[in-house]
């Protein structure tokens, strides 16, 4: 079976966990903690199983459009009127 296959056998597995839960809940009503705890538990491992099969499909997700470089080095009248981080100007000093 492929990732994906598996990926979606846990969220079939996980929708049968669901429905078990609500007929549970009929029985024992909406007031019991534990039921609550398992249901919350459930909800977990749904957004859990959701985020794995996010990172594992990095296709789907598109791509960030590449930005060329040159390795050319830049114009140095770009940075005349720059501080330098944490010196200030070229031509002050210091205070």
């Amino acid at each position: 079976m492929s990732l994906q296959d598996e990926v979606t056998a846990v969220q079939r597995c996980l929708d049968d966990l669901g429905r078990a839960l609500s007929r549970l809940e009929q029985h024992l009503g909406n007031r019991d903690l534990e039921l609550r705890r398992v249901r919350t538990d459930a909800a977990h491992l749904r957004e859990s199983v959701t985020l794995l099969r996010d990172v594992h499909h990095p296709a789907e997700r598109p791509r960030p459009e590449l930005v060329p470089v040159p390795d050319a080095p830049y114009d140095a009248s770009l940075w005349k009127d720059a501080d330098e981080e944490g010196l200030g100007c070229r031509d002050r000093h210091a205070p």
